[in-house]
């Protein structure tokens, strides 16, 4: 009786350890459970997003529940609830469709869960409560930036217009709208004068957005371009791009067509965003013109500093409270700078901060 009474107590106490060290993971171990969910695993971007954020915060000794939702827009409405329900106490959130979202973030503010916008914003919903991201209309003041210099701008005239082709980001996706008006309004000066065309007259947003920022998409659109307006002698130029992988996919099509290999014909100007190692690759070969480099490290570090403050209970202080307004309210900004990269600065603004190393770039 003696040795079983001491058997089950064994047991009783195995028993309370492993329930209690279930509730604490189910909490979140140390100092508390951080949701962390990011919208695809396709695109090496967002791996390196979700892996900033969560080493960060893991290094601080906070748990993290790190999701992808692989571009569906169902799966990451019940990522969000199951996080609600496991008591996360806090969310950082890169939505698929920024608008998709509201009765999830409702839920999450009637949970006390504070909400941080990660890069995309949150759109058409009080329940968000501080974004961070890059300058949005920076960036694409940047895209601008870089056709004005590859086209060599301010040395056309209306009597030889440079010709390009316009493409913008996904049409659900609230960045996408600050790339695209700021790139358009460097270019605005060009176009007024006459020094810039777009031959097939696709230059509203509606019109040139790429849903889901899908490469393959593009690259139908920019085959089809070239089919309907690029015969005889009309070249094409440049390209505005939002996107590097839309960068790509617009350069293959025009190879399709003989750009590159076709006397008069070299490859357009193209610019893109997020520096991916295929983007740097090109660049290097002479092909894409360049990228606009916003360094994940960084917005990872932003994240994870912000989510620290706001679990210690401080007050985060260094905000814009004015530029991000998300249709229902000003949402308390982090914005941090981005760098174009061309061929000239690949190795101090790439390779040196360690961003790709030269074995990831095939060097």
């Amino acid at each position: 009786m003696k040795k079983m009474i001491l058997v089950l107590l064994a047991l009783s106490a195995a028993v309370s350890v492993f329930a209690g060290g279930k509730s604490q993971a189910q909490s979140g171990s140390g100092k508390g459970l951080v949701g962390v969910v990011m919208p695809t695993r396709s695109e090496e971007r967002w791996i390196k997003d979700g892996n900033a954020v969560k080493e960060g915060l893991e290094k601080l000794g906070y748990a993290v529940d790190l999701q992808y939702s692989d571009d569906d827009i169902a799966t990451q409405t019940r990522q969000i609830d199951d996080m609600i329900t496991k008591g996360v106490k806090i969310l950082v959130i890169a939505s698929i469709d920024g608008s998709a979202l509201s009765n999830q973030l409702a839920n999450a503010a009637a949970a006390k869960i504070p909400v941080i916008s990660y890069d995309r914003l949150l759109m058409q919903s009080p329940n968000v409560d501080y974004y961070v991201s890059f300058d949005n209309y920076k960036v694409g003041g940047q895209m601008g930036d870089i056709l004005i210099t590859g086209l060599k701008l301010d040395q056309a005239a209306a009597a030889n217009p440079v010709i390009i082709e316009l493409f913008a980001g996904s049409p659900d996706d609230n960045n996408s709208v600050g790339f695209y008006q700021g790139a358009m309004d460097k270019l605005k000066p060009y176009f007024d004068k006459g020094a810039l065309r777009v031959p097939s007259g696709q230059i509203d947003r509606a019109v040139v957005g790429t849903l889901r920022w899908d490469a393959a998409e593009a690259q139908k659109r920019m085959e089809n371009l070239l089919s309907a307006y690029y015969s005889g002698n009309v070249v094409l130029n440049g390209i505005l791009s939002p996107y590097d992988p839309i960068s790509l996919s617009a350069l293959e099509a025009c190879k399709a067509v003989g750009y590159g290999s076709t006397p008069g014909k070299p490859l357009p100007v193209v610019g893109g965003q997020d520096c991916i190692v295929a983007s740097v690759k090109s660049i290097l070969a002479g092909e894409q013109y360049a990228t606009v480099l916003k360094d994940t490290r960084s917005l990872g570090a932003a994240t994870v500093t912000l989510v620290d403050t706001l679990m210690q209970g401080k007050t985060p202080t260094g905000l814009d409270t004015s530029s991000y307004n998300n249709g229902a309210k000003i949402v308390p900004s982090l914005l941090l700078d981005s760098v174009i990269v061309t061929k000239d600065n690949v190795q101090k603004d790439v390779i040196d901060t360690g961003y790709h190393t030269r074995a990831e770039l095939g060097l």
